[in-house]
């Protein structure tokens, strides 16, 4: 487990949302964040790409955030890395759903772009302990 949270992978559908939470988690948060479009292309990345956290959309085309996350938490060698659902669905009995799924948290969009590294990091202290 890294002693500190640097490379996020976030699996996201939608471009503008892409680009703010890139900058923001780079620029104000200072991390390394691979952007992956879709739930296929997140679980090929992952094959190469070792991140921290994943930061995934709940709902994408194709595989959504929910069927991507179980296909994640079928490789072995993921489950020490916390995975966090970003979506605008946050009604309290949804995010009780999510974290049933294994998500260790939820974070809702719209996000505060300047709050976003502060809460990653945090939720990612919470998860690892």
């Amino acid at each position: 487990m890294a002693a500190e949270l640097r490379k996020i992978l976030y699996i996201e559908d939608e471009p503008d949302i892409q680009t703010i939470a890139k900058l923001s988690l780079e620029q104000v948060g200072g991390f390394e964040v691979c952007i992956c479009s879709s739930g296929a292309e997140g679980l090929e990345k992952i094959k190469t790409y070792h991140p921290d956290l994943i930061l995934l959309d709940v709902m994408m085309p194709g595989m959504d955030g929910p069927t991507t996350l179980a296909e994640l938490k079928k490789n072995p060698a993921l489950k020490k890395i916390p995975m966090v659902f970003m979506t605008a669905k946050a009604q309290p009995q949804e995010i009780e759903q999510f974290k049933r799924l294994g998500v260790v948290d939820v974070i809702t969009k719209p996000f505060d772009p300047v709050g976003l590294p502060t809460l990653v990091r945090k939720i990612w202290m919470s998860a690892v302990g």
